[in-house]
C-alpha cells in the first residue's frame, strides 16, 4: 500500500439543497484532479438539506476509483464537524445514538460515508457558503438546480421514515 503522501490528491467540493426542508432536494459535487474536472448532481422528490449535504460527500468520494488523498470542502458544519470531530464514529459506536435518549439522524448515510472514508485519506474542510468561493458557488447552483428540476429520485429511507404511522421517527428528523 502506498504512503498517503505518494497518493494522487483529489479536491472535492460538495453542497446540498432542499426546497422547504423537508421538500424536493438535490446535491452538487465538483471533483478536481490536476487539469481534470467533473460535476455531478441529482435531485430527489422529498428529503432534507442535511441528507443532501451528507449524500453529496458520499457521491463525491464514491466517484473516485482508486485510493487517493482527498480534501473535501463543504459549507455544512453538520457534515464537517460530524467527521472531523468524530461525532459520526461515536454515534456508530453507540448504536446510532447521540446520547442515551436521542438517536442520531441519518444513520444510513453516515454509515455509507464512514465506509467510503475508510477507502481514502480524507480531510474535511469547512468553507463559508455564499461567500464567493467559485467551486462552492458552483456546487450550490448544481444542487439547487437539481432540487428545482423535476426531482424524481426517491430518498427511500427518508420517505419510509417520514410516512411511518406515528409520524416518528421520520417527523422527528424533518430537519435532519
Amino acid at each position: 500500500m502506498s504512503e498517503p503522501q505518494d497518493r494522487k490528491h483529489v479536491t472535492i467540493y460538495t453542497d446540498g439543497a432542499c426546497l422547504g426542508n423537508p421538500g424536493p432536494g438535490g446535491y452538487g459535487v465538483v471533483l478536481m484532479f490536476m487539469k481534470h474536472r467533473r460535476e455531478i448532481s441529482l435531485g430527489y422528490r422529498e428529503t432534507t438539506n442535511n441528507r443532501m449535504e451528507v449524500l453529496a460527500a458520499i457521491v463525491g468520494l464514491e466517484a473516485i476509483n482508486e485510493l487517493c488523498r482527498v480534501t473535501l470542502f463543504s459549507d455544512s458544519q453538520y457534515l464537517v464537524n460530524a467527521i472531523s470531530k468524530g461525532w459520526a464514529q461515536r454515534w456508530q459506536a453507540n448504536g446510532w445514538k447521540r446520547n442515551k435518549k436521542e438517536r442520531a439522524l441519518n444513520p444510513d448515510l453516515w454509515e455509507r460515508l464512514l465506509a467510503v472514508c475508510e477507502r481514502h485519506d480524507v480531510e474535511f474542510k469547512w468553507v463559508r457558503g455564499h461567500a464567493g468561493n467559485e467551486e462552492n458557488e458552483c456546487c450550490d447552483r448544481l444542487a439547487t438546480h437539481a432540487a428545482e428540476a423535476s426531482a424524481t429520485e426517491i430518498d427511500s429511507v427518508y420517505e419510509s421514515l417520514s410516512s411511518s404511522p406515528s409520524g416518528a421517527p421520520g417527523r422527528a428528523n424533518t430537519h435532519g
